[in-house]
């Protein structure tokens, strides 16, 4: 089959179009044939080498997949020849006392396919465990169906399962424009929180606020902790929603209020940063690491995007040829919404 490459790592120049294996289903799996598969950042943490993931060269990118079904594996008793899903990113053993207690994404051996679970969507074909299958509903393309998974999930830990999201609460979210953005602000505004987007896009601010934002704060062109302390009559913020790092971490600390929980997923910007503990431990307040999300979130999560309580966003699409392209567009931080290769 025909499948975007990475014989090493490195920047943009070391994805290469190439020929992989057609993959076969094995008992309980589909063969899906891709029809869309949305960028991460987590693909570029890859692409450069991140040496503890130990992936195995060459390897194929995407954990955001969308397709139709083209054949059946031994055993597959619900999934049908035709059938439009969209894929639950993360793998886990399915048998340890994490994974049958429901906590899945903390599994000794969870990963997220196209990552450290196994090849992605980069490719016209992927083999997938039925388990994993997220229907499409006839109202959702296969683009827009690639975008939400990773993104959605993500956001939905961070904001339900570690944050506390809630009525009458302020959500400060912080690269408003990416995909993990978008989806903070949609879900923090469906559990009727009120929400501060920043972004240093003036551009990606009005679209913020489009999908429901109450402020934006343009960065650096004004002061977070200021903006969110104007913004709040002084109360600041119960939740900031962070993915960026180095760059603003410490001005995300100063915009909580007594007691607020600072919820991350990632370090865009670099993951050296220094804490005054005093500010945390004198006001109380909670620095909370997320990693994707479990099986049971990613069912509700795409329950609600088959609903349309959630919507995704595609910022813009690229041929599979093109994804060399997609991901140089991807770091230059121009989107707002996803980033989506169709093969």
């Amino acid at each position: 089959m025909r499948a975007i490459l990475i014989k090493r790592f490195g920047g943009p120049e070391v994805l290469e179009r190439g020929e992989a294996p057609d993959p076969v289903p094995g008992p309980g799996e589909v063969l899906l044939k891709v029809k869309a598969c949305a960028l991460n950042h987590l693909d570029i943490w890859v692409r450069g080498g991140i040496p503890s993931y130990h992936i195995q060269l060459p390897h194929i990118l995407g954990c955001d997949v969308a397709g139709e079904v083209a054949a059946l594996g031994e055993g597959v008793s619900t999934a049908k020849v035709g059938q439009r899903f969209a894929v639950s990113p993360g793998r886990s053993c399915r048998r340890c006392a994490e994974c049958l207690s429901g906590r899945d994404n903390h599994c000794r051996r969870y990963g997220v396919i196209g990552a450290h679970g196994g090849p992605g969507g980069y490719a016209e074909y992927l083999a997938v465990p039925e388990d994993y299958l997220l229907p499409i509903p006839d109202s959702m393309s296969f683009t827009e169906a690639a975008a939400y998974p990773l993104t959605f999930l993500t956001a939905w830990h961070m904001l339900m399962t570690h944050g506390g999201c809630g009525p009458g609460q302020c959500v400060l979210v912080l690269g408003a424009g990416s995909g993990v953005g978008v989806a903070a602000i949609q879900i923090a505004k469906l559990c009727g929180a009120r929400v501060l987007a920043a972004s240093t896009s003036e551009a990606k601010l009005e679209k913020a606020k489009a999908l429901g934002a109450d402020e934006a704060i343009l960065l650096p062109k004004q002061d977070l902790v200021k903006e969110t302390r104007r913004a709040t009559d002084g109360a600041m913020a119960d939740i900031v929603f962070e993915h960026v790092g180095q760059a603003v971490f410490d001005a995300a600390l100063k915009s909580l209020k007594s007691g607020g929980r600072l919820v991350i997923c990632g370090a865009t910007t670099g993951p050296e940063i220094t804490v005054d503990f005093r500010y945390v431990f004198s006001r109380e307040l909670r620095i909370q690491g997320s990693m994707m999300g479990t099986q049971s979130e990613m069912r509700l999560v795409a329950k609600l995007a088959a609903e349309g309580r959630i919507k995704p966003v595609v910022g813009k699409t690229f041929p599979l040829d093109q994804a060399r392209a997609a991901h140089e567009y991807l770091s230059g931080k121009n989107q707002f919404g996803k980033v989506v290769l169709i093969p």
